[in-house]
């Protein structure tokens, strides 16, 4: 049975991980700055459902396979990557269509709805197979390979719970300086940086190669 201990270690690590620059901070930062800490919060709500389905499938042998399997690591790579500059160029395209006066109603180039972020930030994250080796390498440290269903749940919960919590923290503080972000210039700015990031980000995606 997982010790509380084992609970807050692995909740910490996935933090950490959660924490760290990539594609989806970025696509919580910019759906937050752009359509508000309602967007953001559902697209971090997508990003954690996603952490949630890799933990599982990590700690029942799935993520394992996708991780052993070269070519079902390269599709997942592909089509990451695919994705990934989609989203960037989309951003860019953006940017280079900012213009006029300082407004709060924003038009959103992803879609309208809260389901369109949603739907971004669960894409954004299970279609990155570094994530697959990422919880391939830490769950095992804290799951045994025979361990009860109860506990792939339990830290399945913990990396939601973790990753919900951070990335609420994200949409929360860009989205409550949105009247900032809506100025032509800033909003420029950050479809311009989050376009060049998540462009760089693809390219490093479909550049990496599985170890």
């Amino acid at each position: 049975m997982t010790s509380v201990t084992q609970i807050v270690a692995f909740g910490g690590v996935v933090m950490l991980g959660a924490m760290s620059p990539g594609p989806d901070f970025a696509v919580v930062v910019r759906r937050s700055a752009v359509s508000g800490r309602g967007h953001g919060m559902a697209a971090a709500a997508g990003i954690s459902l996603g952490v949630f389905a890799w933990v599982a499938a990590a700690a029942t042998g799935i993520a394992a396979l996708l991780a052993a399997s070269a070519v079902a690591f390269g599709v997942v790579k592909v089509i990451g990557a695919a994705y990934l500059l989609f989203l960037g160029v989309k951003a860019l395209r953006a940017a280079l269509r900012s213009g006029g006066e300082l407004s709060l109603d924003v038009p959103d180039p992803g879609g309208r709805s809260s389901w369109a972020a949603f739907a971004e930030g669960l894409l954004t994250n299970v279609l990155n197979p570094k994530a697959a080796l990422f919880f391939v390498a830490l769950v095992p440290q804290f799951v045994a390979s025979d361990a009860a269903l109860g506990d792939a749940l339990v830290l399945s919960v913990i990396a939601l719970a973790g990753t919900v919590a951070w990335f609420m923290v994200v949409a929360n503080i860009v989205g409550a300086l949105r009247k900032v972000f809506a100025r032509p210039a800033v909003r420029r700015s950050i479809d311009g940086l989050t376009g060049a990031a998540l462009i760089g980000l693809g390219v490093n995606l479909a550049a990496s190669s599985r170890p």
